[in-house]
């Protein structure tokens, strides 16, 4: 039987009488992908003058009818199946198919929204993933403040060694860029404050202005972000690395606890490293801005010390600090949080490394709005 199968086709001709498509051979599954070729080819090119000629067709199963039914089109199929020269067992195979055709292979039209409701749509995501992620991260900065609360009386239970290696990371190996980042800053801010204040006759003023920028907002803003892009990322990769790796369950196999030994020393050092660096971005802030002083001002050094002296005071500097370890603490758990989240691929840690510094510069900035406007009320 194998070999008496003869492959399906259909050819197009034109002649005097007009088109005529032939259907020979059979139209069985062995050969369901030539004429689904085959009928690709002329899709489009049979228009209702087109006379189908099936005198030639052979042995037809299921397959070959729906090839059949998606080149004529469902009416023209049911048509074929009121052909009397056709077996009755194809007739009712081909109605069968058309039939099937207009019943489930109609398109399902789209609801096509209008731009606002995609809009109002996208808002509300993007509030709802806002909110799960506030509740995670309050939720993981409950549990930081507990492990504190366990291991604060017990000094047997403390990690000095990791605390001083992260010490060292994020504390002193920062100093250099923060350092040569907030003499530059300095540097401009004092230019556009000679600027600017040159129209009014008050160019003494722009040591007030350095002075009241770095201490107050500058040295800490400038060191927060620094760390957020360095340090919060660098805790992201490293300890999401570890859950890659499944060494976080390990240690949880070994009976010990994650967030005292991998999250609690590296909050502590950045709660040190960073009230630190953020004394040494003030220094470097003023510096700058000074020197600038000297050489567009002519102002000599004395001169600006005394103004500054005499201009500012200890309480500028206490406000700014202030903002230090509250800063170093969200930097330091939001980083250790995204670092949990990874699931366990290189992607993934790169997406939770990249939400983590994207977070920890949002939630500094927003700190530091509120400590603004609160300051502004309590008049300091």
């Amino acid at each position: 039987m194998a070999n008496d199968s003869r492959p399906g086709s259909a050819t197009l001709t034109r002649d005097t009488d007009g088109a005529r498509l032939s259907l020979a051979g059979d139209w069985t599954l062995p050969h369901y992908v030539d004429l689904h070729r085959k009928a690709g080819d002329l899709a489009g090119t049979l228009g209702d003058d087109v006379r189908v000629d099936i005198d030639g067709l052979g042995t037809m199963d299921t397959s070959g009818a729906f090839v059949i039914a998606e080149l004529l089109g469902s009416r023209r199929t049911q048509a074929l199946a009121q052909d009397g020269s056709l077996p009755p067992a194809r007739r009712a195979l081909l109605k069968t198919v058309g039939d099937a055709i207009d019943t489930y292979c109609t398109g399902v039209p789209r609801r096509r929204d209008a731009g606002f409701v995609v809009m109002l749509e996208r808002i509300g995501r993007a509030m709802s993933s806002f909110g799960r992620q506030t509740a995670r991260l309050l939720g993981f900065i409950g549990v930081t403040l507990q492990g504190f609360a366990t291991t604060l009386w017990r000094p047997r239970r403390w990690r000095v060694t990791p605390l001083v290696s992260h010490i060292e990371q994020t504390g002193l190996d920062a100093v250099p860029i923060l350092a040569l980042l907030s003499f530059m800053v300095g540097a401009v801010v004092a230019f556009l404050g000679a600027t600017v204040l040159a129209n009014y006759g008050a160019t003494i003023f722009t040591v007030d202005l350095i002075g009241f920028a770095f201490l107050r907002e500058f040295g800490v803003l400038l060191t927060a972000i620094l760390l957020a892009g360095r340090t919060a990322s660098a805790f992201a990769a490293q300890i999401g690395s570890m859950k890659a790796r499944e060494e976080i369950d390990a240690i949880r196999t070994l009976g010990l606890s994650p967030i005292e030994l991998l999250v609690l020393p590296r909050v502590l050092a950045l709660l040190i490293a960073l009230p630190l660096l953020t004394f040494v971005a003030m220094l470097a802030g003023i510096v700058g801005g000074g020197l600038v002083c000297i050489v567009t001002l002519k102002m000599s050094p004395s001169m600006f010390l005394t103004v500054f002296q005499a201009d500012m005071s200890v309480s500028q500097f206490f406000v700014g600090i202030a903002k230090a370890p509250v800063f170093a603490f969200m930097i330091a758990v939001i980083g250790c949080m995204e670092g949990f989240k990874v699931s366990g691929s290189a992607q993934s840690v790169g997406e939770h490394t990249t939400s983590a510094v994207v977070q920890s510069i949002f939630v500094v900035i927003l700190l530091d709005a509120v400590a603004a406007l609160f300051y502004m009320e309590m008049g300091w």
